[in-house]
């Protein structure tokens, strides 16, 4: 019989409610590779709540900004996209201590960093389902509010929903007057398989550098570390 006490803890702490069927948050945290591995005591993985909590949690995201602003359509999609990617629901499910419930198998447990946030993002979107189908449309838009709608200001203020190059030319050029120049420092590998190491210049100064497997892939990458480098200098 398995240990459900942890999980009526986070409804009740985490997610100040009293789940009807706990056993349909047991399975939010359940990752397919644990019931590959605990087949006689794990039947369900979290794969079909998952599908459902993103379909809500694009709903309640999208609803959010309609509600909120009268930009266009354009710009609330590229929000809605910052909001609901990886990186900012595996940072609420972080945040929200979603991952030492998280039901993995052995191996999965020693993945990679990327892999663990994308297991974590899956997660938060499979409480969000379960947390609908047990309380209801409103219990699942508090959760969502409460986690991630609130980042939506620091979004706004570090303008983390533009890509990297957009973000730093605009910066660059507001501040500085410069327009930021990209610059191939080595080209490597056979022409199937190339690596590309861009430099990012500004008035002739070396501000960032990113590899990829193209031109523009490093490119997004250089910009990605000029801007770390940009938001550490000007706080």
């Amino acid at each position: 019989m398995q240990d459900t006490s942890p999980y009526l803890t986070f409804a009740t702490d985490k997610l100040d409610v009293t789940f009807n069927d706990i056993d349909l948050l047991i399975t939010a945290f359940t990752h397919r590779s644990y019931v590959n591995e605990h087949r006689k005591t794990a039947h369900e993985h979290n794969e079909r709540l998952e599908f459902l909590g993103d379909a809500v949690l694009e709903l309640i995201a999208t609803e959010y900004l309609y509600g909120n602003f009268k930009e266009p359509e354009g710009i609330l999609t590229n929000w809605r996209s910052a909001l609901v990617r990886t990186e900012s629901i595996s940072a609420a499910a972080t945040r929200y201590e979603l991952e030492p419930l998280l039901r993995l198998s052995r191996g999965e447990r020693r993945g990679t960093p990327r892999a663990r946030a994308q297991i974590l993002a899956n997660c938060y979107e499979a409480v969000i389902g379960a947390l609908y189908l047990d309380q209801g449309y409103e219990a699942a838009k508090q959760f969502i509010h409460d986690s991630l709608l609130v980042t939506f200001e620091e979004i706004l203020k570090t303008g983390s929903w533009m890509d990297p190059k957009s973000h730093l030319q605009e910066l660059v050029q507001s501040k500085e007057g410069f327009t930021p120049v990209y610059k191939v420092l080595s080209e490597e590998g056979p022409d199937h398989d190339k690596v590309f190491t861009i430099g990012i210049f500004v008035n002739g100064e070396l501000r960032g550098q990113g590899v990829g497997p193209s031109k523009q892939a490093g490119q997004q990458k250089a910009a990605t570390e000029a801007l770390k480098t940009y938001h550490s200098a000007n706080g």
